[in-house]
């Protein structure tokens, strides 16, 4: 493995940021130039929202081994104050809304040389920093270039760079000497750009993106989808990646209609990006599982004793990988293994169906109530556009299932979905609670935001 500094002598060279690049290899020497004099490991927090000041930044920590902290510029003043205290940094690039204080360590346990923290909101809501390090990170990258047998990764970037799903596009780029292009969705759906070189790769009959991969969370793909000559240009990647979030039937049917090289992956901040991927050709052809793991990863299925189950059963999905993350800042994991909150199951051939998450299921009147299999049941209704269900606390039942659903049209009834229901669910999974909603509020990341989701309800 190159360390950080070999590969960013080497990427001096390249043309990996096109026009910006010589501006990325300078600014990225000046920070370096600002760490070359300290001693010991600084903490640094990463806010930038000029991508060439993120990556400069990002690469000269990592050059010089400074645990760096990558962070969202639009977080609350709350946000803020909650990354402040567990942080206490020694620099801040970029600005944050709320004052610096001194940098005494917040912990009895310090970050090591060479960790590099990427947020990740979790179950909990809370902001925390998985622990990453340059071997796993790079370890995730070759892992991709084994898997689909390319030599060099060129990505069109347009999520976020403090974000596992962003950052790992600019480093798969910059360790396989590939192109990286990062700018912002708007120009993706506009098929404009400010930016000159930017313009010809965007227009509809464009071949630039033959020989690039794109990433996208099921939020933006349904926005382009809904344009017909940015659909047609979607067909000329190589691979769209598909992650962020659960994607669902109707769109993956819809990308499927359009002759999409897609691929939905399945991975998280925790692993580095994906872990499991299913090939375009296999997702034009009709598989619908999550496909075949990477080659840098192991899963294990298993029941709640921790007990291996075996193929087409469904357990609690465990995962090793040389991307695994290493625990959450600043308290750092001894473990090979981590635990996800997914259930799914492995078919005869090695391929993961994700059926869902174990902290999503409801207890009604001592039942236990998968969310994932009643949402399964009513798309196969055909008069749900989306849909979502929940537990919603209950003093009779415990909890209530409950479901915020997008009809196909304005006649659909809660009658009529409980009717269709009848021959696809027991009773009691079917919701007691109905909410038509307009559309289902999602993040950035395409992960729904139930909070938003309860109060229009």
């Amino acid at each position: 493995m190159d360390s950080a500094l070999e590969v960013f002598e080497s990427a001096r060279r390249s043309q990996l940021l096109g026009s910006k690049h010589c501006h990325w290899v300078e600014r990225t020497q000046y920070y370096c130039d600002l760490l070359a004099p300290l001693a010991h490991p600084t903490r640094i927090i990463l806010s930038h929202s000029d991508p060439v000041e993120f990556l400069a930044g990002f690469m000269a920590a990592c050059i010089h081994e400074c645990p760096v902290f990558l962070c969202n510029p639009i977080w609350s003043i709350q946000e803020w104050q909650q990354v402040m205290n567990l942080v206490q940094p020694h620099f801040v690039w970029g600005a944050v809304p709320v004052p610096v204080r001194d940098s005494t360590p917040a912990t009895s346990n310090p970050p090591e040389k060479g960790w590099i923290m990427i947020p990740t909101g979790g179950s909990s809501g809370r902001i925390k920093f998985a622990i990453h390090t340059w071997a796993t990170l790079t370890a995730s990258v070759r892992g991709f270039q084994d898997f689909f047998k390319v030599v060099s990764i060129n990505s069109c970037c347009v999520l976020p760079l403090y974000h596992v799903s962003g950052l790992m596009q600019f480093l798969r780029s910059l360790l396989t000497d590939g192109q990286f292009l990062v700018m912002p969705f708007t120009d993706l759906l506009s098929g404009q750009s400010t930016q000159e070189e930017w313009d010809v790769f965007l227009e509809n009959d464009s071949i630039g993106p033959q020989n690039f991969f794109l990433s996208l969370v099921p939020t933006q793909l349904q926005r382009l989808l809904q344009q017909p000559t940015r659909t047609s240009w979607l067909r000329h990647f190589l691979t769209i990646l598909l992650g962020g979030a659960p994607a669902w039937p109707a769109l993956l049917e819809q990308a499927r209609q359009n002759q999409l090289n897609l691929a939905p992956t399945y991975g998280m901040t925790e692993t580095a990006a994906q872990v499991a991927t299913l090939r375009p050709h296999e997702f034009l052809q009709g598989e619908t599982s999550t496909g075949c793991l990477l080659p840098h990863v192991k899963i294990r299925i298993v029941d709640l004793a921790g007990k291996d189950l075996e193929a087409n059963q469904a357990g609690q999905v465990m995962l090793q990988a040389t991307s695994l993350f290493q625990g959450y800042y600043p308290d750092r994991s001894q473990s090979s293994a981590y635990m996800t909150d997914d259930l799914g199951y492995l078919d005869t051939r090695g391929y993961l169906y994700v059926v869902g998450r174990s902290s999503r299921k409801i207890i009604s009147g001592g039942e236990n109530i998968f969310p994932e299999e009643v949402e399964a049941a009513l798309y196969a209704t055909g008069l749900v556009q989306e849909v979502y269900v929940m537990g919603l606390k209950d003093d009779r039942w415990g909890e209530v299932v409950a479901a915020y659903y997008i009809p196909i049209h304005s006649r659909v009834t809660p009658l009529d979905l409980k009717e269709s229901l009848d021959s696809r669910l027991s009773r009691f999974k079917h919701p007691k609670r109905w909410v038509a909603v307009r559309e289902l509020p999602r993040n950035a990341q395409g992960k729904l935001d139930w909070v938003r989701l309860i109060e229009k309800g």
